[in-house]
């Protein structure tokens, strides 16, 4: 050890040396030259802009050139030569040591910093993964079980039955072994955290503690027509009842029209305990979460609103995605996240499969002739960029058999004949966006997030995604309300949501005058066992 250090410490110091010394030695040449070489170029003199040099490609000589440079790039030149100069010399430095030398300095390294290391090339991939250093990791982590009687010779012997096996593994053993281990072990810490339940919402009630304990963010991945992958980093988040809220904008977004597909992924680093203040550059594991078409997407997708510089295009589930009207570019993108099986679905994933959430079995019941139809309790929010328009809990909800028409069952919250139940939107409603320079509202845009229990308080039907109201076409025929009336609507595989609004211009606020769900009876059958 001490000849490899005296070693690295004199060619340190010839390094050192070297460029002290390097202002006083010949200009290197400048330029690269075409015409064939007729002779050796001098050495330039004290006015270094008056002769410009260039390397023939033919020969590999220097050859004079009469065309003259100014001082400023000539200097430029001479400085971007001794920076390649110095780091090729130090890469050589590096690559002709011995392996034993370079396998003692990777033993001083952390987990973190060796997988960082293995990234270098090939020799050191091999050598960062030897089973020695990554078994004295393993043990300083994961340290064998002691037992009261016998101890010293009881672990004398594990660590000797240990150590005559760690050569006999394959190359990189004990770190895939090392890894896995954190790994389950960060799981079981953050899962802890999700096992208290919101009697409310019925999801876990430190989703947010989870989420920063993890270092869990998010990630969008553009994929162009050739394959060429573009990763945009998660630039801001918002936290609402049930869902987050994740944004994307910047300034060098791809061309829209090159792009084919967009991925949401959750990204982790991959050694939680040892990435306290995790970095786009370290080891982190990604989960693929949702897969969105962006061919034709003006064409294709829905527009629900605009202002003087942006158009909304929707994305289900839960994608927004914002053009600048002018050039028709990317200014932002948006996903609204709902909190049940969120950790699961961003952590469990892998880089190219999602994560496929366990079957439900249902619960049969032969006694109530209406299992399924009752029962049922809804927590809704409205909000958009930090402002809650309504957030409530709606319970004891239920559909008869006859309601049950065209394939859905009708359960109606706010009833449109009940004044009473009738509920004001709190605020300006619009949906608020940001990027680098600009800011806007998008008027009568906003995010629903709805969270509908089963009779058991089981999530029964989960979703967070951008609604926008449009003027209704069908005359009002409540005379309580003077004004515009308006509809929302969403759809998704599992239901439907209608909403009828009506502006009040004296206390300038819309009310919710008539709310219902539709559920899927293809859902509830499978949900429950039934037949409806």
């Amino acid at each position: 050890m001490a000849t490899g250090r005296g070693w690295i410490l004199q060619q340190h110091s010839l390094g050192l040396a070297w460029a002290a010394a390097a202002p006083q030695r010949p200009a290197p040449p400048a330029l690269p030259s075409r015409s064939p070489p007729t002779a050796t170029a001098p050495p330039p003199g004290p006015d270094r802009g008056s002769l410009a040099v260039r390397l023939s490609k033919r020969s590999g000589i220097f050859t004079a050139m009469s065309a003259k440079l100014s001082e400023t790039q000539n200097v430029r030149i001479q400085r971007h030569y001794r920076k390649t100069f110095m780091k090729s010399k130090f890469c050589l430095c590096i690559e002709s040591m011995p392996s034993e030398i370079l396998l003692k300095i990777f033993s001083y390294l952390d987990a973190v910093s060796l997988l960082c290391i293995g990234c270098v090339n090939k020799r050191f991939y091999h050598l960062a993964n030897d089973n020695v250093i990554w078994f004295k990791i393993y043990s300083s982590f994961f340290p064998p079980k002691r037992t009261n009687w016998k101890t010293n010779s009881v672990e004398r012997t594990a660590v000797l039955l240990s150590h005559a096996t760690i050569q006999d593994r394959e190359s990189g053993y004990w770190k895939n072994e090392y890894i896995m281990k954190q790994i389950a072990t960060g799981k079981t810490r953050i899962f802890q955290l999700l096992k208290p339940i919101n009697p409310s919402t019925g999801l876990p009630l430190k989703t947010k503690e989870a989420i920063k304990t993890y270092s869990l963010r998010w990630v969008i991945v553009l994929k162009d027509r050739n394959g060429k992958e573009h990763v945009m980093e998660q630039v801001d988040i918002s936290y609402n009842d049930t869902s987050i809220t994740v944004f994307w904008y910047g300034t060098n977004w791809p061309c829209l029209d090159t792009l084919s597909t967009l991925e949401l992924c959750g990204v982790t680093p991959l050694l939680l305990d040892q990435c306290k203040v995790p970095t786009k550059n370290g080891p982190r594991r990604r989960s693929l979460i949702a897969e969105f078409n962006l061919t034709n997407l003006t064409k294709v997708t829905t527009m629900i609103g605009s202002d003087m510089l942006v158009q909304l295009f929707r994305l289900n589930p839960g994608l927004l995605v914002g053009l600048w009207k002018k050039g028709n570019g990317i200014a932002f993108v948006m996903a609204s996240l709902h909190h049940h099986q969120l950790i699961e679905r961003s952590t469990l994933g892998s880089a190219t499969i999602q994560y496929i959430l366990p079957p439900h079995k249902p619960i049969l019941d032969d006694v109530d002739p209406e299992y399924g139809l009752h029962g049922y309790q809804l927590h809704i929010d409205m909000h958009s960029g930090g402002h809650t328009y309504i957030c409530g809990t709606f319970r004891s909800l239920f559909c008869r058999k006859e309601y049950i028409r065209n394939g859905y069952l009708r359960l109606t919250v706010i009833s449109l004949k009940n004044n009473s139940q009738h509920l004001p939107l709190a605020g300006k409603v619009g949906f608020f966006w940001r990027t680098d320079v600009f800011e806007g509202n998008v008027q009568n845009c906003y995010m629903m997030d709805v969270t509908l229990l089963d009779e058991t308080e089981k999530p029964f039907w989960c979703f967070s995604a951008p609604v926008y109201m449009k003027l209704s076409s069908k005359a009002s025929c409540l005379y309580d309300y003077m004004g515009h009336n308006y509809d929302l609507n969403y759809m998704d595989s599992e239901g439907k949501v209608h909403v009828e609004l009506v502006w009040i211009e004296e206390s300038k606020e819309y009310y919710i005058v008539n709310l219902v769900l539709y559920l899927s009876t293809e859902k509830v059958n499978r949900w429950f066992g039934t037949k409806y």
